[in-house]
């Protein structure tokens, strides 16, 4: 993975098994501090829309957790970084939508929204990279989110 973008490694990490969430969070997990495994567990659970709920796309949680870690607010008084990291989150994920018509996994995914979730995971198989989006959309959000670290500095 050396000298490949971060929206390379994500996408590496997503078709070597991990979830969207944990595929950005741990593309980015040195500019957090954070080694690759506690970047995996932290976004675990984010995987498949929320728990495979199949709501918010997980690639976009990933973002948004990195987005966080890097510029958050940690003092409740603060409400001016409340309201900037939220304005960026929101910036970050209306340029995903437009991109991809959607922030939806089930929708993302062409799936019914009367479906039930099911938390069991499918195999990945050639045939599921093959028909789920999920790779580029990781692709995505990763790229976008190196852009704008890139364009933004932190501290």
């Amino acid at each position: 993975m050396i000298n490949s973008s971060r929206a390379d490694k994500a996408t590496e990490y997503f078709k070597s098994g991990y979830n969207c969430a944990q595929a950005v969070a741990m593309a980015f997990s040195d500019l957090l501090d954070m080694d690759e495994k506690t970047a995996a567990r932290l976004t675990s659970g984010f995987g498949g829309g929320v728990g495979r709920l199949r709501e918010v796309c997980g690639s976009v949680l990933g973002m948004t957790f990195v987005m966080s870690a890097l510029y958050g607010y940690d003092n409740t008084s603060d409400y001016e970084a409340k309201k900037r990291i939220y304005a960026e989150i929101q910036s970050l994920a209306n340029k995903f939508k437009e991109e991809n018509g959607s922030l939806v996994c089930r929708e993302l995914l062409g799936l019914s929204p009367m479906s039930a979730p099911s938390p069991a995971p499918e195999k990945r198989t050639e045939e599921f990279y093959k028909k789920r989006p999920c790779a580029e959309l990781v692709y995505i959000s990763a790229r976008n989110l190196e852009e704008y670290i890139n364009a933004h500095p932190y501290n």
